[in-house]
């Protein structure tokens, strides 16, 4: 990993009025713009614990954000589980150990709840992103992805 962060960005829980600057930061990553996804999708994580939903503030601006939930007896797997839903960091910001200080709180968020595991999903040719999990200590784990086009 790059240079970490100059400064030392404060890693918050994220609140509604963040909902912007998130699709920003979504619209630099993937170069096309979700406002309704997002609004959704923060809408649906509101009604989940607070400390699962985290942003990265730098200088007084989201930076990056966290987003992760706990889930049990899903997908046969009967302990307590949490998930690492999407990763977002500002491409100007990017190698810079943002995403680390996210996800180091964002783990022990979801320790504190009793999640004794932690899971996500990543397409397997997108070598950087799998990078970045094998470097946090991610392995492949019991669960296989399927898919059916139809």
């Amino acid at each position: 990993m790059a240079d970490e962060v100059s400064g030392s960005p404060i890693i918050r829980t994220m609140v509604s009025s963040d909902l912007n600057r998130i699709i920003e930061i979504d619209l630099k990553v993937l170069n096309r713009s979700r406002p309704n996804y997002w609004k959704m999708k923060i809408e649906l994580d509101e009604r989940r614990s607070k400390v699962t939903r985290l942003v990265a503030e730098l200088d007084g601006e989201v930076v990056g954000f966290i987003i992760g939930y706990v889930s049990s007896w899903e997908y046969g797997l009967p302990e307590k589980i949490g998930w690492i839903d999407t990763v977002g960091i500002d491409p100007d910001c990017q190698r810079k150990g943002i995403a680390k200080l996210l996800f180091r709180q964002m783990a022990e968020n979801l320790k504190n709840m009793g999640v004794t595991r932690l899971c996500t999903l990543v397409r397997r040719l997108d070598w950087k992103l799998l990078k970045f999990f094998q470097h946090l200590g991610f392995h492949k784990g019991e669960m296989m992805n399927l898919a059916l086009d139809i």
